[in-house]
């Protein structure tokens, strides 16, 4: 028993809580970025649910060459090498939406991450070393995330459809 408690202490200790979305929750830092940067015509928001969860929705449009929206978490930049993945605390609706990690804010490089959502609270555990770099809908001849260091994470939903949206996240984690 004593041992069992031990390793759960441990594990607790080794893990970083990047945002825990309550009702009180201030979303200062998170920010919208749809095609219209680029002419398109997509609709995201990033709001709190009556429940505290964040809650990003819209739709996705094709007009004009879009295709995608996202939201983006900017943080004080954080050295991550004692964690091996996040943990994402998510409900989806179904669609396929892109977990993203940013070394700096700076960089032109996500480490992409994609997850099939359902209409069930799901865990999702992402180990870095799976997270593969990409540039504007391409995935990049480069090495995949070093799990070094992060500024920047966000979720994106770009299917190469016309869609509505909704993703609910309760908490992110690294572990």
């Amino acid at each position: 028993m004593r041992l069992s408690l031990f390793i759960a202490l441990l594990l607790l200790m080794n893990t970083f809580i990047l945002f825990d979305f309550s009702k009180d929750s201030k979303l200062n830092n998170w920010r919208i970025v749809d095609d219209v940067v680029m002419g398109g015509r997509s609709s995201g928001s990033f709001d709190l649910s009556k429940e505290g969860h964040g809650k990003f929705s819209g739709t996705v449009s094709l007009e004009n060459n879009g295709g995608f929206s996202s939201l983006r978490y900017y943080f004080e930049g954080k050295s991550v090498s004692q964690y091996t993945k996040v943990v994402l605390h998510i409900k989806g609706d179904g669609s396929t939406f892109q977990f993203r990690i940013k070394r700096s804010s700076r960089d032109y490089v996500s480490y992409i991450y994609e997850i099939e959502t359902s209409k069930e609270w799901m865990t999702v555990e992402i180990p870095f070393k799976d997270m593969y770099p990409g540039f504007r809908g391409r995935k990049l001849k480069q090495a995949n995330y070093p799990g070094d260091y992060m500024e920047e994470i966000g979720f994106l939903i770009g299917n190469k459809k016309a869609q509505s949206f909704q993703l609910l996240i309760d908490k992110i984690e690294l572990k």
